[in-house]
């Protein structure tokens, strides 16, 4: 089926649901769950790398759903007074948005991702994760310069889960401490 059918096609299918039985499915057995922690650690994996290193662009754009968006939270001095100072907006991004504005960076610095709590959530073909990050700059090892949760969406299709959107906020960009509940 083309990928972007995929996607069209449970729309079209809401005006006709109306009158059918809803059905509960069974919780995501071990099976849904291994995939979309897959998935979710490629994404870090390959955004990840040190200075220099070329990252995997093909990979990440298989990841991503036809049409999926990347939509960080950034401060941004409002347009009326700069006495208020920065306050939180949305950019939304393609994948290529994200790589042609993100790519140079991670390969000049070098950039470190990883997850340190998530909480998975799925119905049907539907999942969502809380993603709990902490952003490392030039080694692995080195001190966070930020954390941050990632709010992921991803829906099954074709066989496999893809992603279908990201929206972050960090605690640089004025989101305030994690809560406790998204901490390992």
């Amino acid at each position: 089926m083309n990928r972007v059918h995929l996607f069209v096609v449970p729309l079209l299918a809401i005006g006709c649901a109306g009158a059918a039985e809803r059905v509960t499915p069974a919780p995501a057995p071990a099976p849904a769950q291994v995939e979309i922690q897959t998935l979710i650690d490629e994404l870090y994996a390959v955004i990840s790398g040190p200075a220099g290193q070329e990252r995997d662009w093909a990979r990440m754009r298989e990841l991503f759903a036809p049409g999926a968006r990347l939509s960080p939270m950034v401060r941004q001095l409002p347009s009326d007074s700069l006495a208020t100072g920065p306050r939180p907006a949305m950019m939304i991004l393609t994948v290529e948005d994200y790589i042609e504005r993100a790519g140079p960076m991670l390969m000049r610095d070098g950039f470190f991702e990883t997850e340190i709590h998530s909480v998975m959530e799925r119905y049907g073909n539907v999942a969502h994760v809380w993603s709990t990050y902490e952003s490392r700059i030039v080694s692995p090892d080195s001190e966070p310069v930020d954390r941050g949760i990632n709010s992921i969406q991803l829906v099954y299709g074709e066989g496999r889960w893809w992603v279908y959107s990201i929206l972050w906020h960090s605690e640089r960009a004025g989101a305030g401490s994690i809560p406790a509940d998204y901490l390992p």
